[in-house]
């Protein structure tokens, strides 16, 4: 029997029924790429543990620098208790600056691990595993849960088109290879593989296929129910000889009695002197008995807190915006426009170098003219729209060490003081950033970021005051204002700052001899001013230089002071939020839709029930952009200029809605009920990425 290795983590004295467990880490196949090059710098964190008490032990491989595809090739010895113990991998992105990023985790129970055979070679087995999520929950491949009109849990077999009331079995483990194999992103390592049962997946999932209900009761006499090519459920009456989509055993459409969005429960009892009832055609009708009129909409969908906050209009803002905009000229010594073609999985690194390599910046003021690699398109204006989403999600990823999170929430940016560190090149990628926020000023275009709000103040040329503090770190800000108002002699401070960085405490002066001046009654307001000039303003001098440089190659500086710092961030960042009322006032309808029709009642419900997200998700599908103009959709714009949201009818019920950014315009089919139109839009919203033909 081969010898015992000295050093063996986990149980400390040998037990009952102890093993030694060899483990060996080979490689990784195909991680996801987190830096701005497109690659991480893996490791694995390996912790034995026991499900009941927690963790034994844990220690990690060696980091392997710039690489998808690690080889690490390190074994470890472990003290296990097979029955009971299991070994958890977790794989890493090393960051230097903040926290290791996760890429995903193998849980294996050791209970089925191979015991060594004195008379024979070590029985080791080579495995490949699939990383999950840390929230994975196996789920059964085709299947769906639902529930009924009554409550009662059903499954959806999308495979066959068929339900049960039976919940599926998940898929052995012998299917898990495959698995493993196609997805290519996983660890290889010297085990078997896990045994252990899994339990499906309870949360539903979206499917393009349309919801199938388990029928109630049986169906009246001389009825039949058959399904249409589409697979849709309708209804023969023999009686009549005719045929419907509505289920004689309800008194309202199966279409439109199936959605959630229809129950009461969901929103709550109506207000007071409220009724509903069922027009005779099935549709559901509200009567506001204290003003005796009638309304397709549901009042309990009008609220501010479904609807979003009110556009708070500014006519000074406006104002300033045109005078803005009149000053604004673009030269006429240059091309009509300026042409990108981008491929979309490199699009950072394509609109750098392209845009950097403008010696005349004055060509930046063309017209946009963007083309995505691969892809059909006449770009008048939705495409350029667009790529000015991307570009901002990919700038300002804090995954790139450019910028930063603020330490109050996880919304707002700030410059990364230690950019330098993550990219040896970031004062070009700042004149870069600052460049293109330029081009989306001048074009009238957002970006899609907030910052805080002394970034703004720094671009106006603003002093930074102890106020602007509290967006940033409310807890700094209390502890300065008690400094304030309150004798520091005794806190023994001195004129320095503590940074933390790579685990290591460095300490600043603020100023010359810092550490030998106490902070007292008579200098602690200079010493309040010294913290915030470090804090915001010092740290990151060059990199705000670099930004300001670029934007003010296409923006003059002195036209931008006429706006103060919060209309600053409507100019370069619009609304964050969107006001359905206002959006739903400033729509237009074309081809046989208007504000009455029921397709239109059926949309403007859907989009009430969507939350924040998906509402914004929608608003970039239709426009291009995610957020929206200062005072409203009253001044979106399109490609010719001013252009309202436009719904237009299109199409048949068989197709998905599809939207021209160009226009600001969505083609919305006639669909025959609210589920239906419900479920097309979200998988148009979901599913759509690219253009084709005009836009």
């Amino acid at each position: 029997m081969a010898a015992v290795p000295s050093q063996i983590r986990g149980l400390q004295t040998d037990e009952e029924e102890c093993r030694i467990l060899k483990v060996k880490v080979i490689s990784g196949i195909g991680l996801a790429k987190k830096d701005i090059i497109g690659a991480s710098d893996p490791y694995v964190r390996l912790s034995l543990y026991d499900p009941v008490n927690g963790e034994i032990t844990s220690l990690q491989t060696k980091t392997i620098k710039k690489t998808l595809d690690p080889k690490w090739n390190e074994e470890f010895f472990f003290r296990v208790h097979p029955r009971i113990h299991r070994l958890l991998f977790e794989v890493f992105d090393e960051n230097r600056l903040t926290r290791d990023d996760f890429l995903g985790q193998v849980d294996v129970p050791l209970n089925q691990i191979p015991t060594e055979n004195p008379n024979a070679e070590r029985p080791y087995t080579f495995k490949d595993f699939l990383l999950h999520p840390r929230s994975h929950k196996s789920r059964v491949k085709g299947w769906e849960e639902k529930k009924d009109s009554k409550g009662r849990r059903y499954y959806v077999n999308h495979n066959t088109r068929t339900t049960t009331w039976i919940a599926p079995i998940h898929q052995t483990t012998s299917e898990a290879p495959s698995a493993a194999s196609q997805t290519g992103a996983g660890i290889p390592q010297s085990l078997s593989p896990p045994q252990t049962p899994v339990r499906p997946d309870l949360s539903p999932q979206r499917s393009p296929n349309r919801e199938a209900t388990p029928e109630s009761g049986s169906l009246p006499v001389g009825w039949e129910v058959r399904s249409a090519p589409n697979g849709r459920p309708f209804f023969i009456d023999h009686n009549t000889k005719k045929t419907t989509w509505d289920d004689p055993r309800f008194k309202v459409p199966v279409n439109l009695r199936k959605g959630l969005s229809l129950d009461p429960n969901d929103l709550g009892p109506l207000p007071p002197g409220w009724e509903e009832r069922v027009h005779s055609d099935g549709r559901v009708f509200y009567i506001d008995h204290n003003t005796r009129n009638t309304q397709w909409d549901d009042p309990r969908l009008q609220n501010s807190a479904i609807t979003g906050p009110a556009v708070p209009y500014s006519r000074d803002y406006k104002q300033k915006y045109d005078y803005f905009k009149k000053k604004l000229k673009k030269p006429v010594d240059i091309p009509n426009r300026f042409e990108m073609k981008l491929r979309r999985n490199a699009v950072l690194e394509d609109s750098y170098r392209r845009i950097l390599a403008v010696k005349k910046t004055d060509l930046l003021k063309a017209r946009l003219w963007v083309e995505f690699d691969g892809e059909k398109g006449l770009d008048y204006g939705g495409v350029a729209r667009e790529w000015f989403f991307l570009i901002s999600k990919e700038m300002f990823n804090p995954y790139y060490g450019l910028f930063e999170y603020s330490a109050t929430d996880n919304y707002t940016l700030q410059i990364n003081p230690n950019s330098g560190l993550c990219n040896e090149d970031h004062l070009s990628y700042f004149k870069f950033i600052g460049r293109v926020a330029g081009m989306a000023v001048f074009h009238g275009k957002l970006l899609d970021a907030f910052f805080i709000r002394p970034f703004y103040k720094m671009m106006l040329q603003k002093p930074i005051t102890l106020q602007d503090m509290e967006s940033v770190d409310s807890e700094y800000l209390n502890s300065l204002k008690w400094i304030l108002v309150n004798d520091p002699e005794d806190l023994d401070l001195r004129f320095t700052i503590d940074e933390e960085l790579f685990g290591e405490t460095h300490q600043h002066d603020l100023k010359p001899d810092g550490s030998e001046i106490v902070v007292t009654n008579i200098n602690k307001k200079e010493y309040i001013n010294l913290v915030i000039q470090w804090r915001f303003v010092n740290r990151i001098q060059k990199q705000m230089m670099a930004f300001k440089e670029g934007f003010f190659e296409l923006i003059p500086q002195d036209l931008i002071k006429i706006f103060d710092e919060n209309e600053l961030e409507l100019l370069m960042c619009g609304l964050g939020d969107v006001d359905v009322k206002d959006w739903r006032q400033n729509t237009k309808y074309k081809n046989g839709y208007c504000a009455e029709h029921i397709v239109i009642h059926w949309f403007w419900k859907t989009v009430l029930l969507m939350d924040a997200e998906k509402r914004i998700r929608l608003l970039q599908f239709v426009t291009g952009t995610s957020r929206v103009p200062m005072n409203g959709f009253a001044e979106l714009y399109g490609s010719n200029g001013p252009q309202l949201f436009t719904i237009e009818q299109w199409g048949t019920r068989d197709k998905l809605p599809r939207a021209h950014t160009c226009f600001n315009r969505l083609d919305l089919p006639p669909y025959e009920s609210f589920e239906e139109l419900k479920e097309k839009l979200n998988i148009a919203i979901e599913n759509t990425q690219g253009f084709d033909g005009v836009d």
